[in-house]
């Protein structure tokens, strides 16, 4: 008996350890279902008037509606479409009816359009609140002077086009003819699932071969 103690210790100590891992990424798995369920329902709620001051941890997502006009100035940051291919996403500045400067993304814009004229002047905007989390530790720098722009990163965007570090993506925008507006989902990762399937699949993996060498010792 004492030849199969270790075994048997090690083989229950290394499950134990797998199964709680499996255990945590299906408690990862029911937050993650939960945080994406509510950012859905709040981005299908009614439009509000632009907040004085938001920020992203408060306004995230928030559904608002804003009057004035599109100005001059655009960011074009490369993106690609499903079924439409490559293009860009087309950044500009809109001012408030009270002043204020914002950016908005007025959407997607086939590559052969990057530089075509677009309509601006005066509209009303339906959107969402947005600070997009695009830049990853191997994303090279956006290029300013060629507006060709890689990541949408809502600082450098507020710097170049003289706005507030806010920005709307536009979901219906009251001047026809202009870019063609990308639906915002939830943008959050969710593979928990996945995980939860590899963690249990490992401890039962291990269960395996601890009762294999188990019953090895036994025999020898």
């Amino acid at each position: 008996m004492k030849r199969i103690l270790g075994p048997l210790a090690f083989g229950a100590i290394g499950c134990a350890i797998l199964i709680s891992l499996g255990v945590w990424q299906m408690q990862r798995l029911a937050w993650k279902k939960d945080l994406i369920d509510t950012t859905e329902r709040m981005m299908s709620a009614q439009p509000i008037a632009l907040p004085e001051a938001p920020t992203e941890a408060t306004d995230e997502y928030v559904p608002v509606f804003v009057d004035g006009f599109i100005r001059e100035g655009e960011v074009h940051v490369l993106t690609t479409q499903r079924i439409a291919g490559p293009g860009f996403r087309i950044i500009a500045p809109f001012e408030t009816n009270e002043g204020r400067r914002i950016l908005v993304d007025r959407g997607y814009v086939p590559e052969e359009q990057k530089n075509a004229e677009r309509p601006i002047g005066a509209a009303q905007l339906n959107g969402v609140l947005h600070w997009p989390d695009e830049r990853t530790f191997d994303t090279p720098e956006n290029d300013v002077e060629d507006n060709y722009w890689l990541a949408r990163d809502v600082d450098q965007m507020a710097e170049v086009l003289g706005t507030e570090e806010v920005m709307i993506a536009v979901a219906a925008s009251s001047i026809e003819g202009g870019p063609q507006p990308v639906p915002l989902t939830a943008a959050y990762h969710n593979r928990h699932l996945e995980y939860v399937i590899t963690w249990f699949g490992l401890a039962l993996g291990w269960a395996l071969m601890t009762g294999v060498w188990v019953v090895a010792r036994l025999k020898d």
